[in-house]
């Protein structure tokens, strides 16, 4: 059965003309989450042989950036820089091409040469994800859309809390058009985080008003957060509990008093 899934998905592509059989993955990928809407721009990390790239650019029709170490067949419609994504002129020439304002979705489908070494190959695999992850971070939009392929194991945990600390949702999914013995698996993380605090994060704060809510309303580097349980004029340590795009909430760790105005 997995060689004729298989068998099945390399005929399509070759019929439909894609470049790869994982181009099915993306479209299944964006089925089942919606990560590119029409008109969104789109930056495909490790994007050679492009089968990526030609459906990032059915479903968007916007710009579509290719970027990989391998230099990439010409597609139409789409933009492609030889690069190691880790270097920061390759994030330069990615931000000229974009804009300043960043890209609305970042997608990696690259994996490492794969050495018959499963632990070691986990590891590279986690390692590209990441290089992949901390790109993202400098070229997406706010509150933009991020897809990364990596192997299962006992690191993938650990990245997958890496991605659910930037985004607003973050899910894993495997496609159906991916081999049934693969160990491949795409992390999806949505609502890209530019707030300048993150879930966990511990602040001393004064308690100066409540909002509409009647939670307490403190800012953090001109962001909002929404306190529960406090009163005007309580100094309180809080902790962060979710963040969303626009303010996040924290729960009191620690009641410290008055602040000096209400005493």
């Amino acid at each position: 059965m997995a060689r004729d899934r298989r068998d099945y998905y390399y005929h399509q592509a070759k019929e439909e003309g894609y470049r790869s059989r994982a181009s099915f993955k993306l479209k299944q990928i964006n089925e089942r989450h919606h990560i590119i809407n029409r008109g969104d721009s789109v930056v495909d990390l490790g994007a050679a042989p492009g089968g990526w790239l030609q459906v990032a650019k059915e479903l968007s029709g916007g710009k579509v950036l290719g970027v990989d170490l391998q230099r990439i067949e010409p597609i139409e419609g789409v933009e492609t820089i030889q690069g190691d994504i880790n270097a920061e002129s390759t994030i330069k020439k990615i931000i000229k091409i974009v804009g300043a304002k960043g890209t609305d979705v970042v997608l990696c489908d690259a994996a490492p040469n794969l050495s018959g070494n499963w632990s070691y190959d986990h590891a590279r695999s986690i390692e590209l994800a990441t290089s992949a992850l901390e790109c993202a971070k400098k070229i997406l939009k706010p509150k933009g859309n991020f897809a990364v392929k990596v192997f299962q194991g006992d690191m993938f945990n650990d990245y997958l809390q890496q991605v659910r600390e930037n985004f607003v949702k973050t899910a894993a999914y495997s496609p159906k058009a991916s081999r049934s013995q693969s160990a491949e698996i795409y992390v999806i993380g949505k609502k890209f985080l530019t707030a300048p605090l993150r879930k966990g994060d511990e602040f001393v704060m004064d308690i100066e008003e409540l909002g509409s809510s009647g939670d307490g309303a403190v800012l953090i580097e001109g962001f909002v957060v929404f306190v529960k349980e406090v009163e005007v004029g309580e100094k309180v340590r809080i902790k962060i509990t979710d963040v969303k795009p626009n303010f996040a909430f924290a729960d009191v760790a620690e009641r410290l008093g008055k602040t000096e105005k209400s005493e």
